[in-house]
C-alpha cells in the first residue's frame, strides 16, 4: 500500500525523496572508524549467594561508555545464545543490526531521493547512537533485525467493551504485549458496574472484580523475556457507579501487606510472598472531567452514571470523593488523576474517536488500540563548551530520529490486528528526550525556578516543533496519515495552539532567546507546510521515564525528572562498585565562577553528606542549584507540578512523572497537588509519599524537636563529669550465638554484668588473620569499652540497624528473617536479647512470635505481659490521664494496636545513610544484582544491571 502510494506521488510531480545532510559525520570516514574501541568483561553475580548469573567477555565498546552501560547492553540487548557464535558481542553489532534494518526499510517505502541520502542517514544514526546522543526505546534493541516479531513500540492502550468475550480478549492481548517487552493500558468503564444488572437479571461483577485476572497474568509474564516484570495501566471514569470501590482497592491491599509483613512474611517489592495480594502489577488512574472537578471546588454533589443507559444510579458529594481519592493516593500512591476534558482539547484526531485511556506510564495518550514507538535524546549532548544550548544541531537530530521512528512503522510487527491498523492509519511517534535536571545543573539553574523552566519549555518547544514540521516534510513525500483527511481541521487547530503556546512563552534569560527563535521558526514552518501537505504522524512527542535507556546513554537523570541525588552509583573493573559525585556537580560549579579549588572542597563536601547545605565556600544562593528529587534539600512537591506545567503545551502526548512528597505530607496536600495539576493545564498526575508503601523502607521524615523556651540566664556554674568505666566481673555469664547472613557464617558471644545488662561483645567472622576477623576484633573491643563506659546499648542498637552493605540477605534466625548487612543484624539480635520491650517496640524490632500475635489479635503483647506492662507503669499518677497523646507516648510504650515506627534517631541513621549512598532508603533492591534502585517515571530501575520494576 505504501509503495503504490509512493508512486502515486512521484508521478504527481511531489518530491521524490528526502535529500539528507551530514551534521555529524565525516564523507569518507565510517563513524565507528572515529572512535576507540576496547574489549571488556561483562560478569555479574548473584547479590545473596555470590554465584555468577551473567558471564561474557571480550564484549567491545567505545572507551568513553561507561561499565555499567556497556553492563545494561549486554545484558539486556546483545542477541543470541551466549556462548554461541550467534551471540552478539559488539555495540557494533547491536546498532548495524537496528540502524541496516531501518535504512533498508527507508529505501524500500521511498524515503530517500538517492542511495547516497540513505547511507548518509544510516551514517548519522550510528554516529549519534554511538556517542549517546539518543537512544530507541527497548522494544528496539529487543527485537529489530532479529528472527523475533519485529516490535517496535512500547507503549501500547487497548479497549474493553462490556462483554465476556472483550474481557477474556483483553487478558489475552495484554500476555502478548507484555511477551514482546511492552506496555499496555485501558479504560475500563464501558464495563457495567456492580449495582447494575445483567440481562439474565443478575447483578454485574464490576470491573475492579475483572482487574483480578489481568493482575495475575501480568503477575507471571515477564517483559519480552527479560528480568522487568510487565507493566500496565488501569483507567476508571470518575463516574463509574465503581468509582469507590476502584479507588480504595490497592490502598485496603496495602493493609495486607502490611500485616503480613509484621508477621514475618517476605512483602519487599519482588518478594517471595508478595504474590498473595492483588493488583500489585498495575497502575491505576481516575480519568476527572472538568464538569466533576468544578463540583469539588464548589462542594456540591456528582451523579455516577450507568454504562448502559447512562442514567443517575448514584449521588456522591464531590469533594467528599474528591478526598477519598487523595486519601488512597497518600496510603499506597494509588490512584493517579489523569485530566480528561484537557486530554481531548489537545487531541488531533477527534473525529475518529476519544482519548480514553494511556500507557502505563500516562505519557502516551492515544486512539484505543493503537501503539507508540519512542526515541529520546540526551540534552546534555547538546550542550557546547561555551556553555549554551546548540538548538540548531538539536533540530537536525530531531528530524533523522522522527524519520527513523515513521520509517519503523512501515515494517513494524504488531500483536493484534486492530492494534496493527490503528497505528499504520494514525502513525503515533513519541520522541523525547532525558537528562533535563542535569542540563538545568550544567547551566546553573534550579529546577524549581523560573530561568528552569523556561528553558525547558524552550527546548521542549523546539523539539516539538522540528518533529511536526519534517512529519509535514514527509507527508509530502510518502503521504499524510490515512485518518488525516477526517481530522484535518482538528490537527491543524491544535498545531496552532502549540504555536501560540510558543509565542506566549516568556523567557528569563536572554541566552535563552536563540532557542525559541528556532523553536518559533520551526513551528511557523509546521503551520505552513501541515497546511499544505498535512501530516505523516497524528502525534510527535512525549516525555518518557527513559529509565533502561537513560542507563545506555550514560544520563544522570531520566526523562523531564531533577537528579535524583548528587551522588551515583558507579561500576569498577573488576567487579564492585562506588558512588561518586555526579560529573554535572563540577561543571555547573564552573559554570558559576568557582574556582578549582573551592569547587574540590565542595565536591568533597557533597561525597561525605550528600547534599550541598553548609558546604564550605558555596554560596547560599546557589543552593537551589543542586537540588534534587530526595534528600537534605528536596524540591518541593509544587515544584514538580510547576516543571510539568510548563513543558506540557509543548507535547503531543503527556508527562510521566511522579510528584515525590515527604512522609509527613497531609491527605489534604495530595488533594491540592491533584487539584493545581488541573488547574495549571496537565494532562496526567502521580504521586508518592515517602514510606506509603511496605516494599520500600522509611526514607525520609526528620523528627521535629519540641519547641523549648530559653530559660533565664544565671551565673555560669562549669561542673565536669568524667565517665567510669564498670569492668565485668571475672566470672560472668554469656553467650554464644551461630549466625548466617546472605550465605556468610559468623559467630556472636555477649557478655553479662550480674544484673543482666550487657558488657562486651564479641565477633568472628572470617578467617583468623584476615582483614574481616581483624576488624570485627577492633570494633568489638570498642563496643565493649564503651558499654562499660556506660554508652546504653539502645544508642548502638539505633545507630547501628538498617545500615546496608554485603553480605545482605536472608538469615538462619527465626525471629530476623532479613538483614540488611552484618552489623544489621548483630544489633537487631542483641536488641531482642538486651532491651526491654518498649525500649525495641520504638525501634520497630520484635520476635516473630510478637509479629505473628499482631497480626491475630492487635497487639504484640499477650494479654498477660500486656497488663503486668500497665500495673508496672501504674500510669505513674493520675496526671498521666491529662497528658496529650503526643506527652504520653514520650512516656510511656505506645499500647500496640498502633503501628509502631522508627524513632527519631533511627530515622537520623536512615537520612545518613541516604546522604552517604546516594540513594533513598526507600527503593527496592533489583531482583537481579540487589543494587539499589531509584524512580523513573512510576517505576524504579536499577542503576547496576538496568532491570525495572515495570517501566521502560
Amino acid at each position: 500500500m505504501t509503495d503504490t502510494k509512493t508512486e502515486r506521488t512521484k508521478a504527481s510531480g511531489k518530491p521524490k525523496g528526502l535529500t539528507i545532510q551530514r551534521v555529524f559525520t565525516t564523507a569518507g570516514v565510517h563513524p565507528y572508524d572515529e572512535v576507540t574501541w576496547e574489549r571488556r568483561d561483562v560478569v555479574q553475580t548473584n547479590w545473596k549467594t555470590g554465584e555468577t548469573v551473567f558471564e561474557q567477555r571480550g564484549v567491545e565498546f567505545p572507551d568513553y561508555w561507561s561499565l555499567n552501560a556497556s553492563t545494561i547492553v549486554t545484558t539486556k540487548y546483545f542477541r543470541g545464545a551466549v556462548g554461541t557464535d550467534a551471540r552478539e558481542a559488539s555495540l557494533k553489532a547491536l546498532v548495524d543490526r537496528v540502524v541496516d534494518t531501518y535504512q533498508a526499510a527507508g529505501e524500500r517505502y521511498g524515503y530517500f531521493a538517492t542511495a547516497e541520502d540513505a547511507e548518509i542517514f544510516g551514517h548519522e544514526l550510528k554516529w549519534m547512537l554511538i556517542h549517546q546522543y539518543f537512544s530507541f526505546n527497548s522494544p528496539v534493541w529487543f527485537n529489530v533485525g532479529t528472527a523475533s516479531p519485529q516490535q517496535v513500540s512500547a507503549c501500547f492502550i487497548l479497549s474493553v467493551d462490556d462483554s465476556m468475550e472483550s474481557i477474556l480478549n483483553w487478558y489475552r492481548e495484554e500476555g502478548f504485549i507484555f511477551k514482546g517487552g511492552s506496555g499496555a493500558g485501558l479504560n475500563l468503564s464501558r464495563i457495567r458496574s456492580s449495582k447494575e444488572l445483567l440481562s439474565s437479571g443478575g447483578t454485574a461483577s464490576g470491573p475492579v472484580s475483572f482487574m483480578r485476572g489481568a493482575d495475575a497474568s501480568a503477575g507471571t509474564i515477564k517483559s519480552g523475556g527479560a528480568t522487568r516484570r510487565a507493566a500496565k495501566m488501569v483507567v476508571l471514569d470518575v463516574d463509574h457507579p465503581d468509582i469507590v470501590e476502584f479507588v480504595e482497592t490497592k490502598a485496603r491491599e496495602e493493609d495486607k501487606i502490611r500485616a503480613l509483613r509484621d508477621a514475618g512474611f517476605d512483602m519487599d517489592l519482588g518478594g517471595k510472598d508478595i504474590v498473595s495480594v492483588q493488583y500489585q502489577n498495575a497502575n491505576n488512574s481516575v480519568r476527572v472531567s472538568d464538569s466533576y472537578m468544578a463540583a469539588v471546588e464548589a462542594g456540591s454533589e456528582f451523579g455516577l452514571r450507568g454504562r448502559k443507559d447512562g442514567r443517575v444510579v448514584e449521588t456522591v458529594d464531590a469533594r467528599e470523593l474528591w478526598n477519598k481519592i487523595a486519601l488512597a493516593a497518600w496510603e499506597c500512591a494509588d490512584p493517579g488523576i489523569q485530566y480528561d476534558d484537557t486530554i481531548n482539547a489537545w487531541h488531533t484526531n477527534p473525529e475518529t474517536g476519544r482519548i480514553t485511556a494511556s500507557n502505563p506510564c500516562s505519557e502516551y495518550m492515544s486512539l484505543d488500540n493503537s501503539s507508540c514507538n519512542l526515541a529520546s535524546l540526551n540534552l546534555l549532548k547538546f550542550l557546547g563548551e561555551d556553555d549554551t544550548f546548540d538548538a540548531a544541531t538539536f533540530v537536525k537530530a530531531v528530524e533523522l530520529i522522527i524519520t527513523a521512528m515513521d520509517i519503523s512503522i512501515c515494517f513494524a510487527d504488531f500483536p493484534t490486528e486492530s492494534i496493527a491498523e490503528t497505528t499504520r492509519n494514525y502513525r503515533q511517534l513519541g520522541i523525547g528526550y532525558a537528562n533535563l535536571g542535569a542540563l538545568l545543573m550544567a547551566m546553573g539553574r534550579g529546577y524549581d525556578t523560573e530561568n528552569g523552566r523556561s528553558l525547558a519549555a524552550a527546548i521542549t518547544s523546539a523539539m516539538t516543533g522540528a518533529s511536526y514540521r519534517r512529519s509535514a516534510e514527509l507527508a509530502a513525500i510518502v503521504g499524510p496519515y490515512n485518518g488525516y483527511a477526517r481530522n484535518a481541521s482538528a490537527h491543524q487547530k491544535v498545531m496552532r495552539k502549540h504555536q501560540v503556546a510558543n509565542d506566549e512563552l516568556r523567557l528569563i534569560e536572554e541566552a535563552d532567546r536563540d532557542i525559541h527563535e528556532v523553536a518559533t521558526h520551526e513551528w511557523s514552518r509546521v503551520i505552513e507546510l501541515g497546511a499544505r501537505n498535512g501530516f505523516r504522524n497524528a502525534q510527535a512527542s512525549v516525555l518518557a521515564p527513559t529509565g533502561t535507556i537513560g542507563f545506555m546513554m550514560d544520563c544522570d537523570t531520566t526523562g523531564v525528572e531533577p537528579d535524583f541525588s548528587l551522588v551515583k552509583f558507579k561500576k569498577l573493573v573488576g567487579g564492585g562498585s562506588m558512588q561518586i559525585v555526579n560529573q554535572t556537580v563540577p561543571r555547573a560549579l564552573k559554570r558559576l565562577g568557582y574556582s578549582d579549588e573551592i569547587s574540590e572542597a565542595i565536591v568533597a563536601y557533597i561525597a561525605e553528606n550528600g547534599h550541598v547545605v553548609d558546604a564550605p565556600g558555596l554560596k547560599r544562593e546557589h543552593y537551589e542549584v543542586f537540588d534534587t528529587a530526595m534528600g537534605e534539600r528536596a524540591i518541593k512537591p509544587m515544584g514538580h507540578v510547576r516543571m510539568m506545567a510548563a513543558v506540557q503545551p509543548f507535547i503531543s502526548g503527556a508527562i510521566s512523572k511522579t510528584v515525590n512528597l515527604p512522609e509527613t505530607a497531609t491527605v489534604e496536600e495530595i488533594a491540592d497537588v491533584y487539584l493545581q495539576g488541573w488547574k495549571l493545564g496537565l494532562k496526567a498526575l502521580a504521586v508518592y509519599r515517602d514510606n506509603c508503601k511496605v516494599g520500600q523502607p522509611l526514607s525520609d521524615g526528620k523528627k521535629k524537636e519540641a519547641v523549648v523556651e530559653a530559660p533565664v540566664a544565671e551565673p555560669e556554674v562549669r561542673i565536669e563529669y568524667r565517665p567510669r568505666r564498670q569492668r565485668l566481673p571475672k566470672s560472668r555469664r554469656g553467650k554464644t550465638t551461630s549466625f548466617t547472613v546472605g550465605g556468610a557464617e559468623g559467630y556472636m558471644t555477649s557478655s553479662e554484668y550480674t544484673d543482666g545488662r550487657l558488657g562486651e561483645l564479641f565477633l568472628k567472622l572470617g578467617k583468623q588473620g584476615s582483614t574481616l576477623a581483624g576488624v570485627m576484633d577492633a570494633f568489638s573491643i570498642a563496643i565493649s569499652i564503651a558499654l562499660q563506659y556506660g554508652v546504653p546499648l539502645e544508642t548502638y542498637v539505633q545507630k547501628f540497624t538498617n545500615l546496608k552493605f554485603e553480605p545482605a540477605g536472608m538469615t538462619d534466625d527465626p525471629d530476623l528473617r532479613m538483614a540488611q548487612s552484618i552489623i544489621d543484624y548483630v544489633f537487631k539480635r542483641l536488641a531482642l536479647d538486651y532491651l526491654a520491650f518498649d525500649e525495641r517496640s520504638e525501634l520497630g524490632i520484635y520476635t516473630a512470635d510478637e509479629r505473628a500475635r499482631y497480626v491475630a489479635t492487635g497487639s504484640y503483647l499477650s494479654e498477660e505481659d500486656e497488663a503486668q506492662m500497665i500495673e508496672s507503669e501504674s500510669l505513674k499518677n493520675d496526671a498521666a490521664d491529662n497528658m496529650t497523646f503526643d506527652e504520653r507516648g514520650a512516656n510511656q510504650p505506645a499500647l500496640l494496636t498502633i503501628e509502631p515506627r522508627l524513632s527519631g534517631t533511627a530515622r537520623t541513621s536512615a537520612e545518613l545513610m541516604e546522604k552517604l549512598t546516594g540513594h533513598a532508603v526507600d527503593a527496592p533492591l533489583c531482583l537481579t544484582c540487589g543494587t539499589k534502585m531509584r524512580p523513573s517515571g512510576s517505576c524504579y530501575v536499577c542503576e547496576g544491571c538496568g532491570s525495572t520494576s515495570g517501566c521502560s
